[in-house]
């Protein structure tokens, strides 16, 4: 696993031959592997942001401490000196340069630009982009630790790194061709949002009743229809189009394109006036006759649908990260307040109700994450998350949803006003049970592998 942005600068220096390579074995909780760790001189060092470089040192030190060490198997919340590190610096991200302007944001429903530079200049953009690619090249998990940390200050950004590690920079490496890799990684690594564009009027829940089609001419596809509620759809430089290539096929001629935003015949509509994340841009993106070269199809020819219910499967855990963050956010704020606030001559904190309140909305929020984080370590060792993956979404969109509105209770005017962040919470929360799958969509995945595994004899 690399740092940040660190290892593309790491990677170059190597071949300027101002590094040196030391290797060093490890086992992870999961398989054995080896891990590359590039040492810098100081001139390197001084060149990068004291963040980064604080990093870098600290895993040098805890790789080198145990080079001959293993990993065991242990808690799902336990993080290794890695996932630790960048587990702080998105958390000194979030704290420092999006918390003063969360307010802001969310009353002019748009992302500051500062903010959009902050999530590429500090890798959060593509966790597991590889370095070759000038990503990160970390992990799945690490991801969800980034998506989780943004949200506990505000899920409209976190959102944004959400879909595109967890969808756009997934599919890409995934099933990208060698030339698409090398022409869309780096930008979207660095600075350049990708869009999913499945969503349409009237294909929601029935994704894959969508009527945006597909027509080839020659060597060329013309794409013509609309597509709803897109997340990033304002700042996206490519968007991931699925349509029905072959009609007659039903979903089997549903393929994926990729389209660039200076496309003619594309256009991107007016934002979502939403409830809640106000900041993340959501728009209907139309295709009016937009035509594209074959060469533009992601993957296979009528697999889109395939590739859409496995990237939404696993990136049901992003949003279940999300969720996670921001009850945690809420929650932590409002205990803060409630340990502060007196009434009848003590503190709220002391009146027995609400401390059992309190410990019951802890207890399933630690639920949520022992799902959240199992369900991402599973995903990490190839094992099949469609169960996990729904039932770690459900619960945790469900923990925010109370989480939230017992702590507008407890703060009680305060928490009914702009002047805290728990009316933002309350209101950013909804989401969390109606997109990548409703609950009641959840619930029906839960429910079919329940059946196949009792049919199988493979019930626990």
């Amino acid at each position: 696993m690399g740092s940040w942005m660190i290892l593309q600068r790491v990677s170059r220096s190597i071949r300027q031959g101002n590094l040196q390579q030391r290797m060093f074995s490890r086992k992870s909780a999961h398989s054995e592997c080896r891990t590359v760790l590039a040492i810098p001189s100081d001139a390197a060092i001084h060149e990068r942001p004291p963040l980064q470089n604080a990093f870098l040192q600290q895993r040098h030190s805890s790789s080198s401490s145990r080079a001959s060490s293993e990993f065991h198997i242990g808690p799902v919340t336990q993080l290794s000196p890695e996932e630790e590190a960048m587990r702080d610096i998105a958390r000194k991200f979030a704290l420092e340069k999006v918390a003063p302007l969360v307010r802001s944001m969310d009353e002019a429903s748009a992302i500051d630009k500062s903010i959009l530079r902050g999530l590429f200049e500090n890798g959060f953009m593509g966790v597991e982009i590889e370095p070759e690619y000038g990503g990160t090249g970390s992990s799945f998990f690490v991801a969800n630790l980034v998506i989780e940390e943004l949200a506990k200050v505000d899920p409209s950004v976190s959102v944004c790194c959400d879909v595109q590690n967890t969808l756009i920079n997934s599919l890409f490496r995934r099933y990208g061709t060698a030339e698409q890799k090398k022409k869309y990684l780096p930008r979207l690594a660095t600075d350049m949002f990708g869009s999913f564009c499945l969503s349409e009027s009237e294909s929601g829940s029935d994704a894959f009743a969508l009527k945006t089609a597909a027509v080839k001419v020659e060597n060329d596809y013309i794409i013509s229809g609309s597509k709803m509620w897109i997340t990033n759809a304002e700042h996206a430089g490519v968007f991931l189009v699925f349509a029905n290539a072959k009609p007659v096929d039903g979903y089997k001629g549903i393929t994926c394109f990729i389209v660039d935003r200076d496309t003619p015949g594309l256009t991107v509509g007016k934002k979502e006036d939403k409830l809640g994340i106000r900041a993340s841009s959501t728009c209907p993106v139309h295709f009016d006759q937009v035509r594209i070269p074959a060469g533009n199809i992601l993957g296979e020819f009528g697999k889109g649908y395939k590739y859409a219910i496995e990237l939404l499967n696993e990136g049901r855990i992003g949003i279940g990260s999300q969720m996670l963050g921001l009850a945690q956010g809420c929650f932590d704020y409002s205990v803060g307040y409630v340990m502060e606030r007196k009434q009848f001559g003590k503190r709220i904190w002391d009146f027995q109700a609400m401390k059992h309140q309190i410990a019951d909305v802890a207890m399933k929020i630690q639920a949520a994450r022992l799902l959240i984080y199992n369900a991402a370590r599973l995903k990490e060792s190839g094992g099949n998350v469609v169960k996990d993956a729904a039932m770690a979404k459900l619960y945790s969109s469900e923990v925010a949803t109370y989480t939230t509105s017992r702590c507008v209770e407890w703060l009680g005017g305060m928490g009914f006003s702009k002047e805290s962040p728990v009316e933002k919470f309350y209101r950013d929360c909804k989401i969390g049970t109606i997109y990548e799958g409703t609950s009641n969509i959840q619930l029906n995945t839960i429910a079919k592998c329940i059946e196949d595994e009792m049919g199988s004899g493979k019930s626990k």
